[in-house]
């Protein structure tokens, strides 16, 4: 398998990005073909809540999301902000965060319960092309009867993107009491002009 610095131009790229339901035991995972960023993984979490999400949840006021401190949904991260902001608003959905502190995220749940049998079913096997990827993530399961869901984003993701501060701060995030830089709300409505002033 050819990965990171060894990408096949003529096959491209394979990324995926996870979604783990722990209270229904399910997954989701988006394979996109051009770059991992903060954009790609909130639209992720909106097709895994568009797909199977919502029918779960349907009178869910709020989404908790927990996450890596680093990468393209790390605590640091502007775009990661705002595209959950755009999320919050489309979905009508407050956004809770909480990220994994730095050196922490081999905890994370995702990691042992569903990548981990992802990466045993793919084990041995050639990934020669996103279909390949796509229907071997698709075809895992567990003992317990965890069903991943697995489909391809063709989209593609600009690196690089820039997030302007008028623009992070039109984000109505509220940190909390307790490490607010890595557990936030992000409610649905964004801050306007006249709110901006009293909010900074």
């Amino acid at each position: 398998m050819r990965v990171y610095d060894f990408v096949d131009k003529a096959l491209g790229k394979a990324i995926p990005y996870g979604v783990y339901d722990l209270a229904k035991d399910q997954g989701w995972v988006s394979v996109g073909i051009s770059h991992d960023t903060a954009e790609f993984a909130v639209a992720t979490m909106r097709a895994w809540w568009q797909k199977l999400g919502k029918p779960l949840y349907k009178h869910a006021t709020d989404l908790y999301i927990t996450a890596d401190g680093g990468g393209s949904n790390g605590s640091r991260v502007r775009l990661w902000k705002t595209e959950l902001q755009r999320l919050a608003k489309a979905l009508h959905l407050t956004i809770q965060v909480s990220h994994f502190p730095p050196g922490t995220s081999k905890w994370n749940k995702i990691e042992h319960r569903m990548f981990s049998f992802i990466s045993k079913n793919w084990r041995g096997r050639p990934l020669l092309d996103r279909v390949t990827v796509v229907n071997l993530i698709g075809n895992t399961k567990t003992k317990t009867g965890r069903k991943i869901t697995a489909r391809l984003d063709p989209k593609r993701y600009a690196k690089g993107r820039r997030v302007r501060d008028q623009e992070l701060r039109r984000v109505n995030l509220q940190r909390d009491p307790f490490h607010g830089e890595w557990n936030y709300s992000i409610l649905p409505r964004p801050l306007q002009n006249t709110e901006l002033i009293n909010a900074y």
